[in-house]
């Protein structure tokens, strides 16, 4: 099965990118799966119930999250009641939502999907590779191949998870640093990995910022109010094969599109 992985999206340059170029993309690639991070989908921080429903909408079938999950209050309802948006499974017990799920694919294959968070540099939550291990024992034998966003700062704990996880899940790709890495690989044991899967936003930015309100903030160390980037917009993606009858990963490649605002 082709599974397609949307690096970040970030406001509503993001949410345009994802309707504009989306269907064309499941198209070339006969793609079964999309899965999206979607943290920084309401102006750049969080998710609201809308942004989340305009990219369900679009045609992304799985939502993932980090950090800035809960920077909208009226998420925290929505996302009790919304199987399709997940949150990291390594917040503590009695937190809203859920960390993982189990989806069905376009060619009938149930795609169990796990949400982590890493600690480094990060808010200190608890274990992501305890809390992988919970997750995927909880999916072991109701899915056909398990894949897992890793939503961290530090790549040396995005690279351990992916370690920890060689062999266990189909695809483990990291989120949050917006910045699309090359070393997308197959790990020894058949599990497909990339540090990050980059960003989809503003093409001309920092991080989907306006650069110059970056430059500021490292020049005069005061806090300034950030906006997002105009014109182009790029959208950063991963695509990977799967067999799902190993549960393992054939390829893994990085897609990047581009188009203009508007």
């Amino acid at each position: 099965m082709q599974l397609l992985f949307l690096g970040d999206i970030v406001g509503r340059p993001g949410r345009a990118a994802v309707a504009k170029l989306l269907p064309g993309l499941v198209q070339e690639h006969r793609v079964d799966l999309t899965i999206a991070n979607g943290e920084n989908a309401a102006g750049g921080l969080g998710i609201t119930p809308t942004g989340a429903a305009e990219l369900l909408q679009a045609g992304v079938q799985v939502l993932t999250t980090g950090n800035h999950v809960w920077r909208h209050r009226e998420i925290l309802e929505f996302i009790d009641n919304e199987p399709r948006l997940l949150r990291p499974a390594n917040y503590p017990p009695g937190t809203p939502g859920a960390g993982s799920g189990i989806y069905r694919a376009a060619c009938g294959s149930r795609v169990g999907v796990v949400n982590l968070m890493g600690r480094t540099f990060m808010e200190p939550i608890d274990c992501p590779f305890r809390a992988a291990d919970r997750e995927i024992e909880g999916l072991h034998g109701k899915t056909d191949v398990i894949v897992v966003d890793i939503h961290a700062e530090a790549t040396s704990e995005k690279l351990a998870v992916g370690w920890y996880l060689d062999g266990r899940v189909g695809a483990i790709i990291g989120t949050h640093t917006h910045v699309q890495t090359s070393d997308e690989r197959l790990l020894p044991k058949g599990s497909a990995y990339i540090t990050d899967a980059g960003m989809t936003g503003p093409r001309d930015s920092v991080l989907g910022v306006q650069p110059q309100k970056i430059v500021d903030r490292f020049l005069t160390a005061m806090p300034n109010r950030f906006e997002l980037a105009p014109g182009a917009i790029t959208l950063n993606a991963v695509l990977v094969d799967l067999d799902t009858k190993t549960g393992a990963a054939r390829s893994i490649q990085r897609v990047i599109e581009s188009t203009e605002a508007g």
